[in-house]
């Protein structure tokens, strides 16, 4: 009889120990270990295989390479992210809060494969098919090629891929889907580690692309160990505010292309559209100038985008003004009103200062300081730029304007939108940068009867 002895493991990345620990000691996460059982019975000595000749260990010189070959999705948006579509025998990992429309996105995923003459396997493990039946029909996504099926158990998911023979296999979602070999409840850390490795193993042996979609817990990380992400080829993220209707999809991993690149939706009644062109998305419609508006030009992935940022200075009647942003990150809107007050003289203690993104984007790069700052400057004058000015530039807490990453591919996308104006780190203070924002304002804005800055 082999004796056990009772130990503890986290179950996120599989650390053991023999006592329990609040925290890991391996990925320093708090609340993952739990009580196991191992084997402490002696080592088996592990006998050499004789390898086959088709396996036999080749020179690196004598293997030849062949290019992987991507598979269009039909989706623009979708293939920039992946790096030019799906990969025969690739394991896709999409994972997203609730609500946000990962099940909507690839049912059209599904539908747009098998307009192209692909067979489809769409496995739903948390609706019925007839609850996707609807969906496909709101969405326009009924195809002959798509089969659905609507199960939990991995062995009977594993018959219909025998049964339908798929050339692409969807599994919503694989927290959901249980393997008898297991006896834990579905979602648990072993269930999801089984499931998932037999899962990519079909997907190896029969050069099946697979996708599977993950859920996330509440501080927005995938569920499940963190062997998941190792375990699949791509890891995308699907982002969105659910009051707005711009979605992101964004690749946090990718073994067959880049991971800079960003996809761009749109959740429209009729499901989901993709939007080749975002440039308008974030500006203003606005015919009249008016004050605290300033155009930046951010940085998602490879792709330079036109983000207009709105500042309401209002006098405070209360001990401590209130600050609240949207869109931007809260202690940078901080430190820059910090430094407008000390380099450039604008007395902002006494006033509540309100920052925010137009379109819901949200921007933390260091790149939009600039037109933050210049946005607060033109509410705290009252005194509004001209349409054609744009800002880009990093501020440092000397109240240097620093040039900013991609200003080549900034400055072009600047050009190409029609802003004849760029403030950025040529002006080389944050005080000379506003000085050159009011300069060069249009007529009609110059004749606004204020006191130059």
């Amino acid at each position: 009889m082999v004796k056990t002895q009772s130990n503890f493991t986290c179950t996120e990345c599989g650390w053991a120990t023999l006592k329990w620990a609040g925290r890991c000691g391996e990925c320093q996460a708090w609340g993952t270990v739990v009580e196991a059982a191992q084997s402490t019975g002696g080592l088996r000595a592990v006998k050499p295989v004789r390898v086959s000749e088709a396996r036999i260990a080749r020179s690196i010189i004598d293997i030849e390479s062949d290019s992987v070959a991507h598979w269009p999705s039909g989706i623009n948006e979708f293939d920039r992210v992946l790096g030019g579509g799906i990969v025969p025998g690739a394991t896709i990992l999409l994972s997203g809060e609730p609500g946000v429309g990962k099940s909507t996105l690839l049912l059209e995923v599904a539908s747009r494969a098998a307009a192209g003459g692909a067979k489809v396997l769409y496995v739903t493990a948390e609706e019925s098919v007839n609850q996707v039946r609807l969906r496909a029909q709101r969405t326009n996504a009924l195809q002959p090629s798509l089969f659905l099926a609507a199960e939990t158990d991995l062995a009977t998911i594993l018959g219909h891929i025998d049964q339908v023979k798929p050339q692409l296999l969807i599994v919503d979602s694989v927290q959901t889907v249980s393997s008898s070999l297991s006896d834990t409840l579905a979602g648990g850390p072993s269930q999801v580690r089984e499931v998932a490795a037999t899962l990519i193993r079909v997907s190896k042996d029969r050069n099946l692309p697979i996708l599977l979609v993950g859920h996330v817990t509440k501080d927005g990380t995938i569920a499940g160990p963190r062997l998941l992400e190792h375990l699949v080829d791509v890891v995308l993220q699907f982002e969105g505010d659910r009051q707005t209707s711009l979605r992101f999809v964004r690749s946090h991993k990718n073994r067959f292309g880049s991971t800079d690149e960003v996809g761009c939706f749109e959740m429209t009644g009729d499901g989901i559209a993709e939007v080749a062109d975002p440039s308008g998305l974030f500006l203003s419609r606005g015919k009249v100038a008016v004050s605290g508006t300033c155009v930046t030009i951010a940085v998602e992935g490879r792709r330079a985008l036109p983000v207009e940022v709105q500042a309401l200075i209002v006098k405070s009647s209360a001990p401590q003004p209130r600050r609240v942003v949207n869109g931007v990150d809260a202690s940078r809107v901080a430190m820059l009103l910090a430094v407008l007050e000390r380099r450039a003289g604008l007395a902002l203690s006494g006033y509540d200062v309100y920052v925010s993104t137009v379109g819901g984007i949200r921007v933390t790069e260091p790149g939009a300081d600039l037109a933050i700052a210049l946005a607060i400057a033109s509410a705290y004058k009252d005194r509004p730029f001209a349409g054609s000015l744009a800002a880009v530039g990093e501020i440092s807490l000397a109240g240097e304007v620093r040039e900013a990453s991609s200003s080549k591919q900034r400055a072009a996308e600047a050009a190409r939108l029609g802003f004849s104006t760029v403030v950025d780190a040529s002006a080389g203070h944050l005080g000379e940068a506003v000085r050159l924002a009011f300069a060069t304002a249009s007529a009609a804005v110059e004749r606004v009867a204020i006191p130059d800055f």
